[in-house]
């Protein structure tokens, strides 16, 4: 199988390595890789989080790496670091209160 990015994570981790350094984009990008060997190793967002849903996801580095496994591909969707509301952002899905976004200023 080959590993696909979508464009937005390409972004995402070109943004990394300027923040987190290469080392640390390195460790990422050889976990999507060892993806090419055992795709399934992660759990689906349907059985983690009970959103019917085709994606799966990898947690490195303090980052959720969300894929979808295709034909020949595993196709990289975006990466999320784990302090982003990933579940408003991918699912329309919102955790948080209205109360605790005001006290927090988010």
């Amino acid at each position: 199988m080959i590993i696909k990015y979508s464009p937005a994570a390409r972004k995402k981790l070109a943004q990394m390595k300027k923040t987190m350094g290469s080392d640390k984009v390195g460790i990422i990008v050889n976990s999507i890789s060892d993806l090419k060997f055992n795709p399934l190793k992660c759990p689906s967002v349907e059985r983690m989080l009970g959103i019917s849903s085709r994606y799966y996801f990898l947690h490195i580095e303090h980052n959720y790496i969300f894929y979808r496994i295709e034909q020949e591909c595993i196709f990289i969707t975006d990466i999320y670091n784990e302090k982003e509301d990933f579940m408003w952002k991918m699912f329309g899905i919102k955790l948080r209160t209205d109360e605790s976004i005001d006290y927090w200023g988010e």
